[in-house]
């Protein structure tokens, strides 16, 4: 049975963003453009669809949507330095490396939505040396006020530089991850997302995402652009 079937009736801006057609607030704008019929009739704000309904949407050209691998440099805030595009997620100011741009809205929830688990990957430069039992108390879950996180990946590098690999991103967590485990946090840079890589890419420079690294992106998204 279609996971979906017990959802009905729901808002006409659930059911277009569950159809992947706009976001809700997009459906909303469309709505009130007066582009969106239920069954031939015109909908309003809030109307409901039945899962048998014939929903249509009038006029509506596909949005284009682009995706940039960003390079935040140390020292700003996470902004786009692009017009027209947001960034999903953030690094504190003192922090560097990827960071997605784009117009897509779709993406925000999926991308950022804790129960769903995907991979971003940090290279971290302690100002002492790693205890002996660090990556083992890493892996298994920190204690961060009252939070326990969830088990990541530690490759250790050198005595004071160690590679993670998180599926969750609470605010400064690998930074209160370290502090709480009595290690202080040099330099922190954010190299991967997904299958999205940093590679040799420019601190403040961009790159489009685009083929077969797009496709794969998106997919793991359950989207297509």
């Amino acid at each position: 049975m279609d996971k979906t079937t017990n959802l009905y009736p729901m808002r006409i801006n659930k059911y277009l963003a569950l159809k992947k057609i706009s976001t809700r607030r997009g459906a909303d704008e469309l709505v009130v453009k007066k582009k969106v019929f239920i069954n031939n009739k015109l909908a309003v704000l809030g109307s409901k669809v039945n899962e048998n309904d014939k929903v249509e949407v009038k006029g509506n050209k596909k949005k284009e949507y682009v995706y940039f691998a960003y390079y935040k440099p140390i020292g700003i805030e996470t902004v786009s330095p692009k017009e027209g595009l947001f960034p999903l997620g953030r690094l504190d100011k003192n922090s560097h490396g990827l960071l997605i741009l784009t117009n897509d809205g779709r993406i925000t929830d999926q991308l950022l939505n804790p129960k769903y688990f995907h991979e971003k990957e940090y290279v971290v430069h302690t100002k002492e040396k790693l205890r002996s039992s660090f990556k083992a108390k890493m892996e298994a879950g920190v204690n961060i006020e009252g939070y326990l996180t969830k088990p990541c990946k530690v490759k250790i590098l050198n005595e004071n530089t160690f590679r993670v690999t998180l599926t969750e991103g609470k605010k400064h967590q690998i930074r209160r991850m370290c502090s709480a485990l009595f290690q202080e946090v040099a330099d922190l840079k954010r190299e991967r997302i997904m299958n999205i890589k940093l590679g040799n890419l420019k601190p403040n420079a961009l790159r489009e995402i685009k083929g077969e690294e797009l496709m794969t992106f998106l997919k793991s998204l359950n989207l297509t652009n």
